[in-house]
C-alpha cells in the first residue's frame, strides 16, 4: 500500500500566550473545537530546539465547517524569540497561512467593521480564488480566500479552517518537485512573474515576484479527508532582492508560523519516497507519541530551503471527550472517510465564549 495524504491537518502558529491567541483564533477563524490541549516537554525535536528538550504547551483546535486546524505553541521553558528582522513577502519559509470563507465580501466587510488589519484590498487575478490578506494581533499574515468546498453547510457562518500556506522559496523550480510529487499539489492554478499592485500593502510587497498556485486534482482520501477537504500551495520566489529565512538562529517554536503539518496514513512508504526524493525525515517519533487526549506517529522533513513540513498519522482521537469516546484508528481502512455523524460528534467539543 502506498501512503495517503488525508489533507493538511493544521498550520503550527508559535505565539506568547497560547490561551489568549487561541480565543482570537476562535472569534476570527471559528476554530472552537479543540482535539487537545497538552503541556508537556517537547524532547523529539533537538534538531530544531538548540539540542535541548523544552517545555512547551499546546492547543490543537479545528474548525466544523471545514479545513485544517490550527497547533497554537507556547514556550514554557523560554521566552519564544521574534526574527531579527522584518519579515518581508518572499522570505523564506511560511509567509502566511491561507484561510477559507464562504463569501469574500462579507467577510471583508466582518474585518472592517471588527477592526481587524486588513492589508490589501480583495483581488481577483487567481482563477476562482478572490482573496486579501489581513494580519492578526501578533504579527502573523493571512490570505483570506474564498471556497466552495465546505464540510458543513452552516448559515451565518463566515470562515472555514486553514486552506495551505504561502511559502517563500529560493528557486520555485526547484522546489516544485516536493509539493507536487510527494504532496500531491500536481495543479498549477496560476503562474506570474510581475510586479503585484494590490501586494503594496504587504512588507516587501512592492518589489517582482513569480508566483504559482498549485492544488491537488485528485481529492483526498482517508479518515479526515471529508473534514479537512481541499487545499492550496502557493509558492513565491524573490525576483530582485535575495531573501532571508524566516527562521534563521531561531528555534521551532519561536514566533511566528512553525510548519505545515499534513494528515498522513502509510508513514513507512512516505518514508521510503521522501527519502528518495532527497527530503529524509530529519525527526521521527517511531512509535505514537501521546499528547494527553490524542496520539500519533509524527515526523518531519524540510523542503528544499529548510522550510519544515510536517506528517502526522493519527492513531487516537477524541469524538466526545465528555463521554469519553476516543476513537482508535490503527485497525481502519485507512481510505475510508470517517462517517459524518461521527465527524460532527467532535464539534460537541466546542468551546463558546
Amino acid at each position: 500500500m502506498s501512503f495517503i495524504i488525508s489533507g493538511i491537518q493544521q498550520m503550527g502558529v508559535g505565539v506568547k500566550d497560547a490561551p489568549e491567541a487561541w480565543k482570537w483564533y476562535r472569534r476570527y477563524f471559528e476554530a472552537n473545537v479543540p482535539v487537545f490541549q497538552d503541556e508537556a516537554v517537547a524532547d523529539l525535536m533537538l534538531p530544531y530546539t538548540g539540542g535541548e528538550p523544552r517545555k512547551r504547551f499546546a492547543i490543537l483546535a479545528l474548525n466544523m465547517q471545514g479545513g485544517g486546524g490550527f497547533e497554537i505553541w507556547q514556550y514554557k521553558s523560554r521566552v519564544p524569540q521574534p526574527p531579527s528582522f522584518d519579515i518581508q513577502l518572499g522570505d523564506l519559509g511560511i509567509f502566511a497561512c491561507k484561510i477559507k470563507c464562504r463569501n469574500i465580501e462579507a467577510t471583508y466587510q466582518f474585518y472592517e467593521k471588527e477592526g481587524v488589519e486588513i492589508l490589501s484590498p480583495i483581488d481577483r487575478d487567481v482563477p476562482n480564488s478572490p482573496h486579501f490578506y489581513i494580519k492578526d494581533p501578533y504579527g502573523n499574515v493571512f490570505q483570506i480566500v474564498e471556497s466552495h468546498n465546505w464540510f458543513a453547510q452552516k448559515t451565518g457562518k463566515r470562515s472555514g479552517g486553514t486552506y495551505g500556506a504561502i511559502i517563500g522559496v529560493s528557486d520555485i523550480d526547484k522546489s516544485l518537485p516536493l509539493y507536487t510529487d510527494i504532496l500531491g499539489y500536481n495543479k498549477v492554478i496560476y503562474d506570474q512573474t510581475a510586479q503585484f499592485p494590490y501586494l503594496k500593502n504587504l512588507a516587501g510587497g512592492n518589489k517582482k515576484f513569480r508566483r504559482v498556485v498549485l492544488e491537488h486534482s485528485k481529492e483526498r482520501e482517508g479518515a479526515f479527508s471529508k473534514l479537512l477537504g481541499k487545499s492550496q500551495i502557493e509558492l513565491v520566489q524573490a525576483m530582485d532582492y535575495t531573501p532571508k529565512k524566516i527562521f534563521e538562529n531561531r528555534f521551532w517554536g519561536d514566533l511566528g508560523f512553525i510548519h505545515l503539518c499534513f494528515d498522513i496514513n502509510g508513514m513507512d512508504e512516505l518514508e521510503a519516497k521522501c527519502k528518495a526524493a532527497g527530503h529524509p525525515f530529519t525527526v521521527d517519533s517511531k512509535n505514537s507519541f501521546d499528547m494527553g487526549e490524542a496520539a500519533g506517529r509524527f515526523t518531519y522533513i524540510e523542503d528544499a530551503d529548510g522550510t519544515l513540513i510536517e506528517f502526522v498519522e493519527t492513531h487516537k482521537v477524541p469524538i466526545l471527550k465528555k463521554i469519553g469516546w476516543y476513537l482508535n484508528l490503527k485497525n481502519r481502512n485507512p481510505r475510508k472517510p470517517l462517517p459524518r455523524w461521527m465527524l460532527k460528534a467532535m464539534g460537541l467539543n466546542q468551546v463558546k465564549d
